[in-house]
């Protein structure tokens, strides 16, 4: 690739290796997401579809409810011992919890504790995932410089998300042939096999290893002047620079949720879509998802990432404000279909500027305050979906998410506005200066700024 042909050899395969490996570790976290609508009915007890719609939330949040404590655990480890080990030890997990997966026996063979073993499997998922994709992101963010730095950090998600739509067309295959859906996580467990493989072919990275030994070297002369004082710090997580990347990263969760989950209980509870048509009909939705994170992580090599993020806002702000229009108007699944695929490319999410925000975090606290926005932020956003979602709905129509929707729209703006001061862009350099620049009969010079 040409984008990379200016990088080291060693860089190169870093990046690749830290590409599959991201592919590798979603295709086995995305097998239960897209099966659960099968799954649950096989590892949980058959009640009414109220009841059978909070043990689906509560299978989906499991996940994520233990996440900060890993994001503590995943950044000490990667923040004190490397970004390498991190990755490798995730691998490892999620190979464990695929084998676990496709030896469990089903709720009418051991009853409850078939619904526990789901869970303990979903929450040692969760926790491997996370540490993975915020390793690979920070890894690649200290190997490389603007403006690749956009690119290569953004196909991480555009990665993630192939793994994921690769693991809804296992799931269709499985099912259409009649094969039996453990062999989809025995897959899974091989495919993590062939990942930790790949893994420790990497290096840590230099900008790790730079301040580490730069930490030592400031403890071993205060130690030798017997001072008093505690050892030099790294610099102080900005609070503000916390908040706004907290809010972008709730964007994600809270789209990935509306389009796959909810829409996707609405056709089996109103249209009677099957297990098997409910997956077809996502798996459509994961290869727009899939392509949109492409084309944006491209474009993010030309047009700074936080204007992208701004463009993709306003294209969402119709679909906020007027979602219980929207939704009112659906009386088709090709019509749902649309709207699903509105979210999935135009919803507010942090690609492709990732790699922009990660870097206004200290090197040695990166791994561990990211991890916590990474995990608080899911934890947070799927608990109030997931449950928010079956009672909002019921109290207050389709007007409880839009509550949501339009509340988290809000922050994301702010957070965009935040970052752009961080980075020097003003005004006159985003999409309004663009308009300004048409209305001065200046337009040719601020398309060539804008783009620059």
């Amino acid at each position: 690739m040409r984008l990379l042909s200016s990088l080291k050899h060693n860089k190169n395969d870093a990046i690749g290796l830290l590409q599959v490996g991201t592919f590798l570790e979603y295709f086995d976290l995305m097998l239960y997401v897209h099966l659960a609508v099968l799954l649950n009915e096989l590892f949980f007890p058959k009640v009414d579809p109220h009841t059978t719609a909070l043990l689906s939330a509560f299978a989906f949040c499991s996940t994520y409810v233990l996440r900060p404590v890993g994001a503590l655990i995943f950044g000490f480890i990667g923040d004190y011992m490397g970004r390498k080990t991190t990755v490798i030890i995730t691998t490892i997990m999620m190979g464990i919890s695929c084998m676990i997966m496709a030896t469990l026996p089903t709720y009418a063979q051991i009853g409850i504790t078939a619904a526990w073993g789901v869970t303990i499997c979903r929450i040692l998922q969760g926790l491997s995932c996370q540490g993975e994709i915020i390793g690979a992101e920070i890894y690649l963010t200290e190997i490389t410089k603007p403006p690749l730095r956009y690119l290569v950090v953004s196909l991480t998600s555009f990665s993630a998300s192939l793994g994921g739509m690769i693991a809804l067309g296992l799931a269709i295959m499985l099912l259409k042939l009649e094969i039996n859906w453990r062999m989809a996580f025995w897959i899974g467990a091989a495919i993590s096999s062939i990942g930790l493989i790949a893994r420790t072919q990497l290096q840590e990275t230099s900008e790790f290893l730079r301040m580490k030994k730069l930490q030592r070297k400031r403890k071993g002369e205060q130690a030798a002047k017997n001072l008093s004082v505690s050892p030099v710090r790294p610099d102080k997580i900005n609070t503000q620079t916390f908040m706004a990347y907290f809010l972008i990263s709730c964007g994600y969760p809270v789209c990935f949720y509306l389009a796959y989950i909810h829409f996707g209980n609405i056709l089996k509870a109103t249209y009677y879509y099957t297990a098997e048509q409910v997956i077809q009909h996502n798996f459509i939705l994961s290869i727009a998802q899939c392509l949109s994170f492409l084309a944006y992580s491209l474009l993010s090599y030309r047009i700074n990432p936080l204007r992208i993020l701004k463009f993709r806002l306003w294209i969402f702000w119709p679909v906020v404000l007027l979602y219980p229009y929207w939704v009112s108007i659906i009386h088709s699944p090709s019509q749902l279909l649309i709207f699903q695929l509105g979210i999935i490319v135009f919803g507010i999410m942090d690609v492709p500027a990732a790699g922009i925000m990660m870097n206004h975090f200290p090197i040695l606290k990166r791994f561990t305050s990211t991890s916590l926005i990474y995990a608080f932020s899911r934890m947070v956003i799927y608990l109030i979906t997931s449950f928010g979602f079956v009672y909002l709905t019921q109290a207050m129509s389709h007007y409880g998410i839009w509550l949501i929707l339009a509340f988290l729209c809000l922050g994301f703006k702010w957070a965009i506005h935040y970052f752009e001061n961080l980075e020097g862009l003003t005004d006159e350099s985003s999409l309004i200066g663009l308009l300004r620049g048409l209305k001065r009969n200046n337009f040719k010079n601020k398309v060539l700024q804008y783009f620059k």
